[in-house]
């Protein structure tokens, strides 16, 4: 099936899936390939996750559009030589003597698998399984051994010159006089040589070059894995070679894409239809740097969030860079909670659950509490373990319980982590101004004079009829304002009071909400601690009581 009308959607996967499918008319071909590419001299991140994830939704778009097959290549580079010895690893001396060699030739420092290749081409391929990621895995060694890229790398020969000077003038001088596309494979020490070639032989399949160290001259086959191509032209090798319609990289890769393509057109093909992504920044707004560590990895995500709100975090935009930190995960997580509400409704491509959700097609229920609102409930009652939140919410819902309310379930076992771990270490109360102090006083005598007739209310009702009373309390000095149609209206200062006195945070979510899940009669008691006696301290025994 397929519904060619889904190329025209305002969403960019459908976007590029329109930009492959035009590639495929004009090429004739019948199934699309896409692909994504890793280094294997380092473990799996959230960029990883990133690329694979968007790469995966523009190949569904495709898909759903189109009809047509398709597949997603996760290709390792796993031919590449140890540059140098990782710092994250343990046996680092065995690795020293290795330095050079194709990683597929590196011994494993962890001992687990047969090589330091094999060990992190696992970790990458229990990473995408993790996430239920469909792909098929390519191993750079076992193509070039294997003789998949024989005949573009003979062509690679033919062409030599023209690739060495394609390539020649974006490199410095020292590498631009010892450029050549091939990089030999020592006959004797296994070492990945970035030699001169002396001589290309295209009747005889071979090179010629000299090892710099002992003088000897070799002629190396560029066929059977006896060579790897420089990762420029192997970037564009590959793409002739397995004829990949589409690939994503960041935007750090521009020159090397325009290279690449140029590569693919000297060989005689089309290089594949390319997406630039942005690179993420830490809160600061400063690019992302492991040796700096201001970097979000997918193991805190995954403490503190589900992994569908990484997915959400990912899909809007990706041509504009983002801030990523432990804190843009609340918002993440409750805007995908309200898409999935959106495609229960309502199975629209444009939303971002469609793509998150494998084309719209979930029975994941949804979550009848907001993950803020867990939050904030976590942070007045110090909530250390789930059972305390659990208390609220089967107060708040009658029967709820990790069985009848999966997503909420994981959401609670989140939030106590996330309050643990990043709220509770930056809890700052402080205390009401004396007119902050006459409008919270006002809120909760309307509260305690009405805590019947609101708790008898249902959920939803509640919220809104407690939030027109926090609205009412609010209409006063100095928090008073005049709303567009003339009518008072509420600043913002009096909602920063309310979470800055009562939670000791600088936001929160609807006030009304939140009481509705804490409790008329508690959010009295702990308005009334709050302005007798400021503090943490007073305010966890109060809303303990």
């Amino acid at each position: 099936m397929n519904d060619l009308a889904l190329l025209s959607a305002r969403a960019w996967p459908f976007e590029e899936a329109a930009r492959v499918a035009e590639r495929l008319r004009s090429t004739g071909k019948t199934e699309a390939l896409f692909e994504t590419g890793y280094g294997p001299s380092g473990l799996p991140h959230i960029g990883t996750f990133g690329e694979v994830a968007r790469t995966t939704w523009v190949r569904r778009a495709f898909t759903a559009a189109t009809g047509m097959p398709s597949r997603l290549l996760a290709f390792s580079d796993d031919m590449d030589g140890l540059r140098k010895v990782p710092d994250n690893v343990p046996n680092k001396a065995l690795l020293t003597e290795y330095l050079g060699r194709p990683l597929t030739q590196v011994p494993d420092p962890f001992g687990t698998h047969e090589s330091f290749g094999a060990h992190n081409n696992a970790r990458l391929r229990a990473f995408l399984d993790e996430f239920g990621f469909e792909y098929e895995f390519a191993s750079s060694t076992e193509y070039y051994r294997g003789g998949r890229f024989d005949a573009a790398l003979l062509r690679m020969l033919e062409v030599h010159d023209r690739v060495r000077d394609a390539v020649r003038p974006t490199l410095g001088p020292d590498r631009r006089a010892t450029y050549s596309p091939f990089l030999p494979i020592h006959p004797k020490t296994g070492v990945v040589m970035q030699v001169p070639v002396e001589e290309a032989r295209p009747e005889s399949g071979t090179i010629i070059w000299q090892d710099p160290e002992t003088g000897e001259r070799f002629e190396t086959p560029v066929t059977g894995g006896h060579v790897k191509a420089q990762w420029k032209a192997d970037w564009a090798m590959r793409w002739f070679a397995l004829g990949v319609d589409y690939e994503m990289s960041g935007k750090d890769l521009i020159d090397s894409v325009k290279l690449s393509s140029a590569i693919v057109r000297i060989l005689g093909g089309e290089p594949p239809v390319s997406y630039t992504y942005e690179h993420f920044l830490d809160s600061e707004g400063g690019k992302i740097s492991k040796s700096r560590g201001n970097g979000l990895t997918v193991e805190d995500w995954l403490r503190y969030g589900p992994p569908e709100s990484i997915a959400q975090f990912m899909f809007p935009s990706p041509k504009s860079a983002k801030r990523l930190h432990i804190k843009t995960i609340p918002r993440a997580t409750d805007d995908w909670l309200a898409n999935l509400d959106r495609l229960r409704n309502a199975a629209d491509p444009t939303n971002p659950a469609w793509h998150i959700h494998n084309g719209g097609s979930t029975n994941l229920p949804g979550s009848p509490i907001s993950f803020t609102m867990l939050l904030n409930l976590a942070s007045v009652v110090n909530a250390d373990e789930p059972d305390m939140l659990w208390g609220f919410i089967q107060r708040y819902l009658p029967g709820a319980n990790a069985e009848s309310e999966p997503t909420l379930a994981r959401l609670v076992d989140h939030a106590v982590a996330y309050y643990r771990d990043v709220v509770a270490p930056e809890k700052s109360y402080r205390a009401a101004t004396p007119a902050e102090a006459d409008a919270f006083e006002v809120l909760a005598r309307s509260l305690a004079e009405q805590e019947a007739a609101l708790e008898a209310l249902s959920p939803e009702d509640r919220a809104r009829a407690i939030q027109d009373l926090v609205y009412d309390a609010g209409r006063r000095e100095p928090f008073l304002t005049q709303g567009k149609d003339g009518r008072p209206g509420v600043s913002r200062g009096w909602f920063d009071a309310l979470y800055q006195v009562l939670l000791g945070q600088p936001e929160g979510p609807r006030f009304g909400g939140f009481v509705a899940l804490y409790g008329v009669g508690r959010t009295v008691a702990l308005i009334r601690s709050r302005l007798q006696a400021p503090g943490p301290d007073t305010a966890g025994e109060s809303a303990a009581a």
